[in-house]
């Protein structure tokens, strides 16, 4: 089969490689009829999460038609069912599955020895996401083996077209959770650092939850209209003062609650020293990621309020404002998305219309194209906001 395969730092090639098969009872392979590239690919692409091995394949978005069964799924998948592939690997019986926790299930990363000198303890395994996270391969690709595929998986209705359906695998419940995480009430004002894709859901989902006023932040035009069109403020972060202008949308208070939707990766700038403090520490491996936006959410924050970090980070982050943190009284929640907990609900909303997700997206070509829409995609050439890839 063809998929796209990472074989070093910005190096990702469309290879044919051997199909998947069968390995555990509780194992499916779908036909991949969609997938798409996230934002979390690019820390991939840039070589910035340590794991990642030559030929590991790539991606988490993902679904398709189930193909063949494993003797273990108990009949809660068949031939020919259409399924969406939530990025968490899921077994659904540890204890953290039971309290819904599904992105730090026990039991699927299969290399947790790994992961526990990393993190401390391991999270749940990942498709396509390093060998930290289980090296499971990903869904970039003409077929994908879904372990624990009874539990790992979300049945989706016929006559829905992918376009739809297939962010139910990750950025639309990332952007939800994120949301749901600011205990939203209709007086507050939600500050969203980063209008891709899943600052998009996050923007979406909180007017959903009943946001007085949101606000986005980011430099493209392209995405600053589109959260524009969502129901946002926009603030251009390169020609105006976030700090200037989030108090003056907020009476001087700040907003309540603030989402961070960009995570490691902040954007470089002259006019923020620590951006380029951050980035010359990154190149010499002093530092492994660029907070300055966690850094300005919690210095403009309301105090009281709460801090919503559904942005991935990778390891240290320096010169955190830990004091500004605690005395303000401040709360921050993060995680990888629990997708199963929220998907259907989320599946419902789209039935009903409340929501297409579909809206986010830019490209779609065919999955051969892969590489050079990752460098599309990085470089936000074409005015690129979400790619879809067809196999």
């Amino acid at each position: 089969m063809k998929a796209l395969v990472w074989h070093g730092k910005e190096d990702i090639r469309c290879d044919t490689v051997t199909d998947p098969e069968i390995q555990d009872p509780r194992d499916a392979i779908i036909k991949v009829t969609s997938c798409a590239i996230c934002g979390s690919d690019l820390h991939l692409f840039h070589n910035y999460i340590p794991g990642m091995l030559p030929g590991d394949i790539m991606g988490h978005e993902t679904m398709g038609e189930v193909v063949e069964v494993g003797s273990g799924v108990d009949g809660k998948l068949k031939k020919g069912d259409r399924i969406v592939v939530p990025f968490t690997i899921i077994c659904g019986e540890c204890d953290q599955c039971k309290r819904g926790n599904f992105s730090v299930c026990e039991t699927t990363n299969r290399k947790k020895h790994l992961a526990d000198k990393v993190f401390g303890h391991a999270t749940a395994g990942l498709f396509g996401y390093t060998h930290l996270t289980g090296g499971y391969p990903g869904g970039q690709a003409e077929y994908l083996r879904v372990p624990f595929a009874d539990a790992t998986h979300i049945k989706v209705p016929a006559g829905v077209p992918d376009e739809q359906l297939l962010f139910l695998s990750d950025i639309f419940p990332t952007g939800w959770q994120a949301a749901v995480q600011c205990d939203i009430v209709p007086t507050d004002t939600v500050a969203i650092w980063g209008c891709g894709p899943v600052g998009q859901m996050a923007i979406r989902s909180a007017i959903l939850l009943g946001a007085n006023q949101v606000i986005a932040i980011d430099c493209l035009p392209e995405r600053l209209s589109m959260a524009e069109a969502g129901g946002a403020t926009t603030i251009n972060f390169e020609t105006e003062s976030v700090l200037e202008r989030l108090k003056e949308l907020t009476d001087g208070k700040g907003p309540e609650k603030c989402i961070d939707c960009v995570g490691m990766e902040s954007h470089v700038m002259a006019s923020l020293p620590d951006t380029l403090l951050d980035r010359a520490k990154q190149m010499v491996m002093a530092e492994s990621d660029r907070p300055h936006v966690l850094r300005e959410m919690i210095y403009v924050c309301r105090p009281g309020g709460i801090i919503s970090v559904p942005g991935v980070y990778s390891g240290f982050s320096d010169m955190m404002p830990m004091g500004a943190f605690m005395n303000k009284g401040l709360t921050m929640r993060t995680g990888q998305t629990h997708v199963n907990r929220w998907t259907d609900d989320l599946l419902r909303r789209i039935e009903e219309g409340q929501i297409d997700p579909s809206f986010v997206i830019t490209h779609t070509v065919p999955l051969e194209q892969g590489p050079e829409m990752y460098q599309v995609f990085r470089d936000k050439r074409d005015s690129c906001v979400k790619v879809m890839l067809r196999p």
